[in-house]
């Protein structure tokens, strides 16, 4: 098992992307719902009524908030009902400023400025499904859970938090009866991730979203499993070890749309100096989880430091995220 991240690889009918991503919109909140303790659901509508962008399963959008922080938020609704998203947010003890503005300051009736869906955890046809999440993570389990019952397909899930309190939408999984394990963790201790996901099978595939530690060990618990059998979301970016973590030289990137050439030094990030010089880039989270700044490499070969990518994708060297990702040489061309 390699030290990356350890993610199932989109299908070719599961885009990451879909074509509206980047457009700015402004919803308004049609309902904001106590989920759980710390846990607060907005049901998010089109001020006209109109319908929202199509989404499928492990979706997520971009919040804007008016503070100037952005945040990435996982759909959680129903992906058929078109007038309206679901999202679910939990107040982070250490919050930076992101989940406490959600809850301290948007209500029933406030205008949200949103981007997105965009796709970077989708849900992939198989047989089998084994769904792990912790806490908050079971927003884009969710809607993974209701597509996999529709489609027939065998799934379990296996859901812990702190406290039954704690863990929200527990009645939207009620109906499922015993596929869905409820596992508080001061009822029960930590995830037995063995016990659940077992041994290799085929056509079975594992999906995760969740605290660090949960992902770590359910990358320990895959690590004798097919490659691409594990997905996994992650709420905040692997920290760099070993080699990632040495420092970083300077390099070339040459853009091709801008007829730029910028050199990007040890201490900045490729999204730093072309924002510096001028040239539009979309960008959300700057720490390589979101994938909103992918983009296209046409020459060079990337050295890859992000949470989005899987293996495949980063072997082809096609694309990267010029938040964190940098070159293994002293030039990369790219499409900007």
């Amino acid at each position: 098992m390699t030290s990356q991240p350890l993610q199932a690889p989109r299908a070719p009918d599961a885009p990451r992307s879909f074509p509206a991503d980047h457009e700015e919109v402004t919803l308004l909140v049609d309902a904001r719902i106590d989920a759980a303790d710390g846990v607060v659901s907005l049901v998010l509508r089109h001020p006209n009524g109109g319908p929202l962008p199509a989404w499928a399963p492990g979706a997520h959008i971009d919040v804007l908030l008016d503070n100037g922080l952005i945040r990435q938020y996982s759909l959680c609704g129903n992906p058929a009902d078109r007038a309206a998203w679901q999202i679910g947010v939990l107040l982070e003890p250490e919050s930076r400023g992101g989940s406490s503005y959600v809850h301290d300051r948007i209500r029933e009736g406030s205008a949200v400025r949103v981007r997105g869906p965009r796709n970077t955890f989708p849900l992939r046809p198989a047989q089998h499904h084994r769904f792990v999440a912790g806490g908050v993570g079971i927003t884009p389990i969710l809607a993974m859970v209701e597509a996999a019952e529709a489609a027939g397909a065998d799934w379990r899930l296996l859901y812990g938090g702190r406290t039954r309190a704690s863990m929200a939408f527990l009645d939207r999984l009620a109906p499922y009866g015993d596929r869905v394990l409820i596992r508080p963790q001061d009822e029960y201790g930590l995830l037995d991730l063995a016990a659940f996901i077992g041994p290799p099978r085929a056509d079975t595939l594992v999906h995760a979203c969740g605290p660090e530690p949960l992902l770590r060990a359910t990358q320990k618990q895959c690590a004798d499993w097919p490659a691409g059998t594990l997905g996994i979301e992650r709420f905040a970016p692997v920290r760099p070890t070993g080699a990632e973590a040495a420092p970083s030289a300077s390099f070339e990137v040459v853009l091709t749309r801008s007829g730029r050439t910028l050199t990007v030094p040890p201490d900045r990030s490729v999204l730093d100096v072309v924002e510096e010089a001028g040239v539009p880039v979309l960008f959300s989270c700057r720490e390589g989880t979101c994938g909103t700044c992918e983009t296209d490499v046409l020459e060079g070969t990337p050295d890859h430091r992000d949470s989005v990518l899987d293996e495949d994708e980063r072997a082809t060297g096609e694309t990267m995220l010029i938040c964190v990702s940098r070159s293994c040489g002293p030039r990369l061309v790219l499409d900007l």
